[in-house]
């Protein structure tokens, strides 16, 4: 006797649904670890204060830490080039306003120089960035 015969086809093809929703939660993984990553490369100390200003907008940050060295933007320069630089970074702004980010054990004299450099650059506004208050 003869089997009757059955006609199976696999359904030879990808399923991009799985593949969509594994990409889209990378996305919101890297879109949410991202700021982390990119704000805690300097790790400085801010003064607390107790109230706070959240004008941040499009402004230059300038970091100083406790142990005297600046960056901008997150790279490190000597205070001789400094106002050189935020020069430069202040011309592509609407908003010449520049944040300095000071640990609360940097020497004052430095961070008076930083200040003296920023307005030497053009700043039209300057700010003392502190720690949030709780």
């Amino acid at each position: 006797m003869r089997k009757p015969r059955i006609s199976s086809r696999l359904d030879v093809g990808i399923n991009m649904i799985p593949f969509t929703d594994v990409v889209l939660v990378l996305l919101v993984v890297f879109m949410v670890t991202t700021p982390l990553l990119i704000q805690g490369q300097i790790k400085i100390k801010l003064p607390k204060a107790k109230s706070q200003s959240q004008e941040q907008g499009q402004a230059t940050s300038v970091t100083v830490t406790s142990d005297g060295r600046i960056f901008l933007r997150d790279q490190e320069v000597p205070l001789g080039q400094l106002s050189y630089l935020l020069k430069q970074a202040l011309d592509q702004q609407q908003d010449k306003m520049v944040i300095i980010d000071a640990d609360k054990d940097a020497l004052h004299g430095r961070v008076v120089e930083v200040l003296d450099a920023a307005k030497e650059a053009g700043a039209d506004r300057l700010a003392i960035a502190t720690a949030q208050p709780k």
